[in-house]
């Protein structure tokens, strides 16, 4: 049981990183506009989540302009992807107990 536990990453025990994750793990990449309205989240609470997903490198998040306006949009990155499947295999194998 104890090996299980420490497979479970931290990054991903807050809800909204679990959910970031969760949706970039199906689509390659998510504008900064549909993450916000699909978690129903703030500008604020994703812009930090996303940063300490990035300072883990577990995301990459890219910043242009369109026009004259901001557009940035976040991809997992390939070490994420692992990390989070890792996570996700860990919390399979409490679930068989």
């Amino acid at each position: 049981m104890k090996d299980i536990l420490s497979k479970l990453n931290k990054a991903f025990e807050n809800r909204v990183r679990l959910a970031i994750m969760s949706l970039l793990m199906v689509n390659e990449s998510l504008d900064f506009n549909h993450l916000k309205e699909v978690l129903d989240l703030t500008d604020g609470n994703l812009a930090s989540h996303a940063a300490k997903l990035e300072a883990e490198d577990f995301l990459e998040i890219r910043k242009e302009f369109v026009g004259k306006k901001p557009h940035t949009t976040y991809r997992a990155t390939k070490a994420g992807k692992k990390a989070f499947q890792e996570h996700l295999d860990a919390l399979e194998q409490l679930l068989k107990g």
